[in-house]
This record gives C-alpha cells, structure tokens and sequence, in this order.
C-alpha cells in the first residue's frame, strides 16, 4: 500500500485511547485502529525501508509485567529504524501528531564510549555543533540526565551538560495538520535526513561497530 499521510480519525483515537485505556475500547474501535493507524504506519514503515533499511513497527501493547501502570495499551504507534547499539531513527504517532526523533538509548558500554568521546577534544566539540544546529532548527534534546555531574568529570568541563546525559536523543513534534495527504512522507525524510549528523556521530564514537 502507499502511504497517504493520517487521516483525522486516527488521532481522535489516541484522544479517545488517552482518557479510556482499557481492552473495552480498543476491541469496539479495532477496526479504526486497522485502518487509521496500523496500515498507514505500516505503509509509512515500506516507504522508508529503502533509505534506512528494515523499519520495525512496534506492537502496540504495553509490557506491564514489571510497572505499576496497568494500563494496556500504549497512546501512541511507534516505528524504529537504525543501526545496532541502540542508536537510530523513530517516529510516534499520538493523538499530539507525530514525534520524529533519533539518538542513541544503550547500556554501560555505550555510556562509557559516549562519555569518553565527548571528553576528548577533538570529538566532543563536533557534537556541540551538532547539537546547536539541531536546536536552531526546531528539535529538542531528549533522554535520562543526571541531575549532578558525572562521577569524574570536573565541575568546569566544557562539555559538562551534554556528559550529565545517558541516554541522548532529538525530537521535534508535527502537528496533525501537517500529516495530511502523501505530503507526510517527504516530511519524515527531511526529518530524519536532518538528524543524520546526530546518528553518525553516535554511530562512529558510541557503537562497539563503529569504533576503531
């Protein structure tokens, strides 16, 4: 199927799945999900395949073994696409519009190789760059802080905001209004080819493949 954009419909149903998250609702508006949703995500996720190789489009059932919300469904269909080591692409539609963004989410070994990387001044600053012309243009920085300095980094690193991050990412949100129509596609591309310099960068100094 080619993507067409999101209809109005599918983010009523997030609306409606944010004030009733219950097994009740979804099973009466399955049918919207189906054909709101599900199947334009899934067009979107075959349209992307080409640049970005495969798109995992993420089952919308929350993992509620291990939380204290119970809440059975998550408020929002996700697809990823990227390299290993926890770094790439997404996007999230919800009844907000949809929030594209890239970064990295690892374990210790990708914390240590990003800490050190960005300590060293010869890679950290090109991430500063980086980081500043995302923010000129639109996209937010996103991920786990700390709220205190990193054990064994000095009060006055250059770099110290950017090391208080474990996991590091941007995103940017696009309104309904702009998801319309075949339109969206060329919108998420743009998004995501903007983001480039983020995920090469982590890809090169964060990734156990990408590292010397």
């Amino acid at each position: 199927m080619k993507f067409q954009g999101f209809p109005d419909r599918a983010f009523e149903f997030y609306a409606g799945l944010e004030k009733d998250n219950s097994k009740e609702y979804w099973h009466s508006l399955k049918d919207v999900y189906d054909t709101c949703v599900r199947t334009p995500v899934e067009a979107l996720a075959e349209a992307l395949e080409e640049r970005y190789g495969p798109v995992k489009v993420w089952r919308p059932q929350r993992d509620v073994r291990f939380s204290n919300d119970k809440s059975p469904y998550k408020t929002y269909q996700g697809i990823t696409a990227g390299s290993a080591d926890s770094i790439g692409y997404y996007a999230q539609l919800s009844a907000e519009g949809l929030r594209l963004g890239a970064g990295f989410h690892g374990g210790t070994e990708q914390l240590g190789r990003y800490r050190e990387a960005l300590d060293d001044d010869r890679h950290g600053p090109e991430l500063e760059r980086i980081v500043r012309k995302l923010e000129r243009n639109g996209w937010s920085l996103v991920g786990e802080r700390l709220k205190t300095r990193p054990r064994g980094f000095p009060a006055d690193h250059p770099r110290l905001e950017l090391l208080r991050y474990r996991s590091l990412g941007a995103e940017r949100l696009h309104p309904p209004a702009e998801l319309h129509g075949p339109k969206a596609l060329d919108l998420v591309r743009k998004g995501w080819s903007g983001l480039k310099p983020l995920t090469d960068w982590l890809e090169t100094r964060v990734s156990g493949e990408g590292r010397p």
